[in-house]
């Protein structure tokens, strides 16, 4: 079944200290007042989370339907799209939690770690 906008949000906003916010009329997901993902930034049914580089080339290989990299130097550095329509809420939370880790303070990530 294809994850809604709706399972977005409540999957990054069930992280630690997640909050909502907008960014160019569209919304994104904050730890801390910095984003790690956000919803139709470019295109309505597409989220995109921030990635390692290194993470972006695991997802891509395992997810190719789910994930491609933003546009230019934004997805070189990481940031990497989701398409909703192919996407499974399992992996979708995988992908939020890492960027989420990446994005949160250490203490915070040591906090909630397992």
């Amino acid at each position: 079944m294809p994850v809604t906008s709706a399972t977005f949000r409540r999957l990054a906003l069930s992280l630690p200290e997640a909050t909502e916010g907008s960014h160019m009329a569209h919304p994104d997901f904050r730890v801390r007042n910095k984003v790690f993902a956000s919803l139709g930034a470019r295109e309505k049914d597409w989220g995109t989370v921030k990635l390692t580089p290194e993470q972006q080339e695991v997802l891509l290989a395992a997810e190719p339907a789910m994930f491609k990299p933003a546009a230019g130097a934004w997805g070189r550095r990481g940031w990497t799209q989701v398409n909703l329509a192919a996407a499974n809420a399992t992996t979708l939370g995988s992908a939020l939690a890492m960027a989420w880790r990446n994005t949160a303070p250490k203490g915070l990530v040591a906090q909630n770690a397992g």
